[in-house]
């Protein structure tokens, strides 16, 4: 990370709940600073209240305009930034190809993609005055196997990834290491509402669909969101400074794309 010995600043997007609040905190827990941003107010009101010294914005970092307030707002509580997390993503549409409407598609790379585009472009000026930081950003294994019925998500997943391993290479000489993590399937309601709709598209039973997917991992079973926590801190630590430009899984082994 940076060069000074203050506790690191930390922006987690997206982190009211999930994923992004279980990295958040984490990073509160290792005496960072951390500011979060997500469109749910009423969650963010929630996380705030269990972490006095928690920053949040109410922000939808799809849009540019928003990405520029909350950047404010980060310089503004922290004085700068070490570390910047983008955790924003949505599931897009199940269905198959040529019955994905352009909207869903438009809408899915706009959060999944556009949006780490967004946050990157204005963390790194800050991280190179901190003397160098860390960039994660969440992918999937959708980004590394494909994801049949999720065209959108899949393909942002890969762009995702893409993007990781040319910033590596663009910001390393400034000491910015640039990584990608890639959850398998992540226990909690957002997997519970991608399965409703699986069987839904499948006309199959939902406990098939779930069996369908824990079959998938070689240690069959999903992962939480505290490992993927773990994964983060563990790329931003100085355990793993000499770690750049990977798409790192936290999947239990992924054996295959289908379920």
């Amino acid at each position: 990370m940076g060069q000074s010995s203050a506790p690191f600043r930390v922006l987690v997007t997206a982190a009211a709940a999930g994923i992004g609040r279980a990295i958040a905190a984490a990073f509160m827990h290792s005496g960072a600073s951390v500011h979060v941003c997500d469109l749910s107010e009423a969650l963010l009101v929630d996380f705030k209240a269990a972490h006095s010294g928690l920053g949040v914005t109410r922000a939808d970092v799809s849009d540019p305009a928003q990405v520029e307030r909350l950047f404010q707002e980060v310089e503004a509580q922290m004085g700068g930034l070490d570390i910047l997390v983008n955790n924003v993503g949505v599931s897009g549409p199940t269905a198959a190809v040529d019955e994905v409407s352009i909207a869903d598609w438009q809408s899915t790379l706009a959060v999944n993609l556009n949006s780490h585009f967004y946050c990157m472009r204005k963390a790194v000026p800050l991280l190179k005055a901190a003397g160098g930081g860390s960039i994660v950003s969440i992918s999937s294994t959708a980004g590394l196997m494909g994801y049949p019925m999720r065209a959108p998500y899949a393909a942002s997943k890969w762009a995702l990834i893409g993007l990781t391993k040319t910033l590596a290479m663009e910001l390393g000489e400034f000491n910015i290491r640039v990584n990608a993590v890639c959850p398998g399937s992540v226990e909690g309601p957002r997997m519970d509402r991608v399965i409703a709709a699986e069987a839904k598209a499948r006309n199959i039973a939902e406990d098939t669909v779930r069996d369908g997917y824990q079959r998938q991992a070689s240690l069959r079973t999903f992962v939480r969101a505290q490992d993927i926590a773990n994964m983060v801190l563990f790329l931003c630590s100085e355990a793993g400074e000499r770690i750049s430009g990977q798409a790192l899984s936290v999947d239990g082994n992924i054996e295959t794309a289908r379920n």
